[in-house]
């Protein structure tokens, strides 16, 4: 079955965020259910089995990413970086980092929760929410000056044009 969700592409945790949205219908969430996270986990090519156990730690995740990103609160986002960790050892191909996350049902969550990391190492400022006031997505801003303001300029961007096009026709500008 094809992802529902309008937002797809994004690096881990912020794809974590997406999978709440807004659509006619009201608010949207990927996951619900299992069938949900088996969804995720494929459009995110981890090939792990999905149960009740990492639907509610992803959703644990999902929480603690968005309230970081907010700048709410660390402690949920140390919370599910405190059940895993990088380990580094020297193999034949040479230096490696691996994950070692004791419960398996966390490791997306963990691994969601660790990419939060590198992006706020690297582009803190270019982690954005879209700007359209009904729309909850977030984006990696990847634009060379760092000024998008919408998840998509073809969904969320032209329905701002649109509505400012229209309150000038109303007030006679045009």
């Amino acid at each position: 079955m094809p992802d529902p969700r309008p937002h797809l592409g994004e690096p881990l945790a912020l794809d974590l965020l997406n999978t709440r949205w807004m659509s006619a219908d009201g608010l949207e969430d990927l996951l619900t259910d299992v069938a949900g996270v088996r969804q995720w986990l494929a459009d995110n090519d981890l090939g792990l089995p999905a149960g009740e156990p990492m639907l509610q730690a992803l959703r644990t995740a999902r929480e603690a990413i968005l309230h970081t990103v907010r700048g709410d609160s660390r402690a949920d986002l140390n919370a599910v970086l405190d059940r895993g960790r990088i380990r580094r050892s020297l193999s034949a191909a040479g230096p490696a980092a691996e994950p070692e996350v004791p419960q398996p049902e966390w490791l997306p969550a963990w691994l969601a929760a660790d990419n939060l990391l590198e992006l706020l190492s690297a582009t803190p400022d270019r982690i954005k929410q879209c700007a359209h006031p009904h729309c909850v997505l977030w984006f990696l801003d990847t634009s060379k000056n760092g000024t998008r303001r919408w998840h998509s300029m073809a969904i969320c961007g032209n329905r701002a044009k649109a509505t400012r096009y229209y309150a000038r026709k109303l007030n006679g500008e045009d």
